[in-house]
């Protein structure tokens, strides 16, 4: 957006490069969400939120996290998290349980079934992501990602 006289003082406008590298940032950003949601719905039929919590909650010891760290770990809001723990509870791919001397607190906790549900789905997902993300780019490109990546989430948390 070009500058205007009712525009406010002291904004800095994206130059060209900065608006092209947006642009392209929105667009890939776009064709990957795509990609893999469209992936996940037929293979699993599961959105790619459900995907990502059942993932954090395998890492995760014992296979539990606190509704509030999941929250955080899946990059969703706490209401988000809840409406699609209803829907993994529905499944049987999760539960929720109180948290031990927390009467406030839930963890979520990946069934077996939940469990067996990512295991099966996880061979076909990882190929999709190496097929709209890798394996289109370099070494170094792959390098460059991640630092850029570290970078955002840095400055992000510079913020806070």
């Amino acid at each position: 957006m070009a500058s205007t006289s009712t525009a406010p003082t002291g904004t800095r406008w994206l130059n060209a490069d900065e608006q092209s590298a947006w642009r392209a940032f929105l667009a890939m950003q776009k064709v990957i969400r795509e990609t893999l949601e469209r992936q996940l719905r037929q293979d699993a039929g599961m959105p790619m939120t459900y995907y990502v919590i059942l993932a954090m909650l395998s890492e995760a010891p014992d296979r539990t996290l606190r509704m509030t760290e999941l929250a955080e770990t899946a990059g969703t809001s706490q209401s988000q998290l809840s409406h699609a723990a209803t829907r993994l509870e529905e499944a049987g791919w999760i539960e929720r349980r109180r948290c031990p001397g927390d009467k406030r607190g839930y963890l979520a906790v990946l069934t077996d079934s939940g469990f067996e549900t990512l295991t099966a789905v996880a061979p076909s997902h990882v190929a999709s992501v190496r097929s709209v993300l890798f394996d289109v780019l370099s070494t170094e490109q792959v390098s460059q990602l991640r630092a850029i990546a570290d970078a955002i989430t840095k400055g992000r948390e510079q913020l806070r």
